[in-house]
């Protein structure tokens, strides 16, 4: 597997659009899980994974989605 460098968010905030949703605090686990796997994303990005890293990557996404589940109206954004 191989994966390109994110780009960075934009300075500016988009404007508002009708499907926006309003900020909403992160469950830490969820937090901590999508910060693991952005960094893994990041030390790779551009080279191929190992079967290592790639499973790594699959159970950091589990763990990230078992955090984002539970609480009705959540929205977290994945890596």
């Amino acid at each position: 597997m191989v994966l390109t460098p994110r780009l960075s968010p934009p300075t500016t905030p988009a404007a508002p659009t009708r499907h926006s949703f309003p900020a909403q605090p992160a469950h830490p686990a969820a937090v901590e899980a999508n910060e693991a796997i952005r960094a893994l994303v990041d030390a790779r990005a551009g080279q191929d994974w190992s079967p290592v890293e790639s499973a790594a990557y699959e159970v950091l996404l589990i763990e990230w989605a078992a955090a984002t589940q539970g609480t009705a109206g959540d929205i977290i954004e994945a890596a």
